[in-house]
């Protein structure tokens, strides 16, 4: 017997952008810190956002984006302290480079639908 209250279970709406779009999104964010800061914080929010409803292979790509954007920022506020006795520069170097290649890695891994192999990890992952 159906109660003329009840409303028949509808189908989830279809989201407006995928989960692995957002992830590249995050991507392209770190890509655009470069020019514009405040671009990697909002990545990172994204990123903490998507990780809990996230499928195991983008969860890792969500946890290496997260783990990218806070040792990224140790390293960047390192070199900053350090450019006063000039190895902050290496350091800042080391930063760009190092953000570059995992940002890179990651772009590659989402496009190839594999998930980051040790995205723990302190180097390239």
């Amino acid at each position: 017997m159906a109660y003329a209250d009840q409303v028949p279970p509808q189908p989830p709406a279809p989201k407006a952008v995928s989960d692995t779009t957002l992830a590249m999104i995050v991507y392209v964010l770190y890509f655009a810190s470069y020019f514009f800061i405040i671009t990697a914080l909002v990545g990172v929010i994204m990123a903490y956002v998507q990780i809990g409803t996230a499928d195991p292979m983008l969860q890792s790509h969500y946890r290496f984006q997260i783990r990218t954007f806070w040792i990224g920022l140790l390293y960047f506020v390192a070199g900053i302290i350090l450019c006063f006795v000039v190895v902050g520069i290496l350091v800042l170097i080391w930063w760009f480079v190092w953000t570059l290649i995992r940002s890179i890695k990651g772009i590659l891994a989402l496009n190839e639908g594999r998930p980051i192999a040790q995205p723990e990890s302190w180097l390239f992952g």
